[in-house]
């Protein structure tokens, strides 16, 4: 028996499978929500039990099966089965409710399910290419069933999260990050293709794992990753020639050198650098609305100096040359302080891309000594190291300032630089707080705080929904710009009356939309788009969107 397909303008038929083999086909298969009449006709009378589900009766049933669960983890390995056996179910469900579910599919509860990655495992989802495979990875993504890869996430595993190298178990981010193009922004999800670059680990204690998936050998030298890297990106344009390349979690001197390599030539972007910059812009835009001060003048201090640091320090930079100052006056009004202390000029230790942020200054090792000094008015934690942000810190910011912009961006919760409650609690109430997870709100002293979450989630599926439309050349930092203050502008008065630096998480898929429809009509005005401009972006956005109905 076969269906008919629509594949762009043309309609394909496609043969369906009989009985058992179509229950186990997560992307046709209905469960119970299969009709009498699809029942005789594809041989599934008897294999099913006798009702007839909607597909609401059977997200019902979902709901009530992950009420029973003890934890997140559990809800997410429940999940995972779930989109194994039926993947419009699964999207059902996570569509029915974001807020609820970004926390579990990805950001804290991924952190978790990426450290026992091998103990929960149950089935591949995605590819993975290993070293041993150089010189025919072309022939291997060719296994790929999928011809039409609009997205591929790639990670080596290298730095996930604040977790550090761990090898294959990152293949949690890649497939974590591309759900999200879907939950959040209705990317169809047959475009889309997690990979896991397996190079090997530097851990120890996961290369003695009996149940480690991965290679047991320590990475190569950079020169054999380099090579390896370009064998890999030159296979994804031969087989998948409209894909965008999304770099995932890749060891920080590995992810600047590679992005600076391939962003010019091919279509790619590096979350955890653009995305990341362009989210905490996005925060930043609004915390400066509630404080009706402009961004070109600004003191930004950072706690940590790695490929996330360098990352957003350099789209702040680049905004606040669209702005009106130089390179030079941008870079000043941004310091950076790492855990070998401040940089500067005496520093030996320094990268040629943390050179351009190590001002004039005396050396120092002690944060709070710093901030005294400088008197930032923003200081932002992208250093992994849990609770740097102590009480003598962020009573030095607010000294220094009638309202600190105090953003603690390390994830998963416990390497948060400090707590949503702690910043308010030691400034007194007057901290614009984000951190890379959720806290709850606070109340001090009769007073509600609504701390932010400056989630990349709010950024790079929006960028790929413009992404998947307008099909463009490449992805620009300026793309990534566009995108935050179209996030920023969703933050509306009374929300920003509370203190609130983001979006409402519950209508994220209005969000994206939104945000999408900016950066698609951006890339059309910068002649970056390869597809006719339509008259009305946003319906014809819409009309693209991935629908989890049967």
């Amino acid at each position: 028996m076969s269906e008919r397909v629509k594949i762009g303008a043309k309609a394909k038929a496609v043969a369906v499978p009989q009985g058992f083999a179509l229950l186990s086909d997560p992307t046709r298969n209905k469960g119970t929500a299969f009709t009498r009449e699809e029942r005789s006709l594809w041989g599934l009378e008897g294999l099913l039990p006798y009702s007839v589900d909607t597909i609401d009766h059977q997200v019902e049933r979902v709901l009530g099966h992950l009420e029973a669960k003890p934890t997140d983890l559990e809800r997410y390995i429940y999940l995972t089965g779930l989109e194994d056996r039926n993947e419009t179910l699964f999207y059902r469900t996570v569509m029915s409710d974001p807020a609820r579910f970004i926390p579990i599919l990805y950001d804290p509860t991924v952190a978790y399910a990426c450290l026992t990655f091998g103990h929960i495992y149950r089935r591949a989802r995605g590819m993975y290419i290993s070293r041993d495979m150089k010189g025919r990875i072309a022939e291997v993504l060719r296994n790929w069933p999928q011809r039409d890869v609009r997205f591929l996430c790639v990670s080596t595993g290298g730095r996930i999260l604040g977790l550090g190298d761990i090898g294959a178990n990152g293949m949690g981010i890649p497939i974590g990050k591309l759900q999200l193009y879907t939950a959040c922004a209705a990317v169809p999800p047959t475009t889309l293709l997690p990979v896991l670059l397996d190079i090997g680990t530097t851990n120890d204690a996961l290369r003695a794992d009996p149940l480690y998936l991965g290679m047991r050998e320590k990475p190569p030298s950079e020169h054999e990753l380099d090579e390896l890297v370009d064998e890999f990106v030159q296979a994804v344009q031969e087989v998948f020639p409209n894909c965008c390349l999304h770099f995932e979690d890749w060891k920080g001197t590995d992810a600047i050198r590679l992005l600076k390599r391939y962003r010019d030539k091919v279509l790619c972007y590096n979350d955890d650098i653009q995305g990341t910059a362009s989210v905490t812009l996005a925060g930043l835009i609004t915390a400066l609305q509630i404080l009706d001060a402009p961004l070109t003048e600004q003191r930004i201090l950072f706690l940590g100096a790695g490929s996330a640091g360098i990352g957003i320090a350099n789209l702040i930079a680049a905004d606040m040359q669209t702005k009106g100052l130089s390179e030079a006056q941008a870079r000043s009004r941004i310091s950076m302080f790492d855990i070998n202390g401040l940089l500067e000029p005496s520093r030996t230790d320094l990268s040629e891309d943390q050179k351009v942020y190590a001002h004039e200054a005396a050396p120092s090792k002690d944060l709070a000594e710093t901030i005294e000094r400088l008197k930032p008015t923003i200081l932002i934690g992208v250093s992994t190291k849990g609770g740097a942000f102590n009480q003598r810190v962020v009573e030095a910011m607010s000294r220094a300032n009638e309202r600190p912009i105090i953003f603690a961006l390390s994830n998963p919760t416990e390497k948060a630089e400090c707590s949503a409650e702690q910043a308010y609690t030691w400034s007194k109430g007057k901290a614009l707080f984000a951190a890379g997870v959720q806290f709850p709100n606070v109340t001090l002293n009769g007073e509600t705080f609504y701390p932010g979450q400056a989630n990349n989630f709010y950024i790079f599926p929006a960028v790929g929904l413009a992404t998947y439309v307008a099909r463009p050349k490449r992805l620009t930092d300026a793309c990534f710009i566009a995108a935050a203050q179209a996030c920023a502008d969703q933050v509306g008065p009374e929300l920003r009356a509370k203190g609130m630096l983001f979006p409402d998480q519950s209508s994220i898929l209005e969000q994206e939309v939104t945000t999408a429809v900016r950066v698609a009509e951006f890339m059309f005005d910068q002649g970056l788009a390869q597809v006719e401009r339509p008259r009305d972006i946003r319906a014809w956005i819409e009309g693209q969107l991935y629908k989890p109905q049967y």
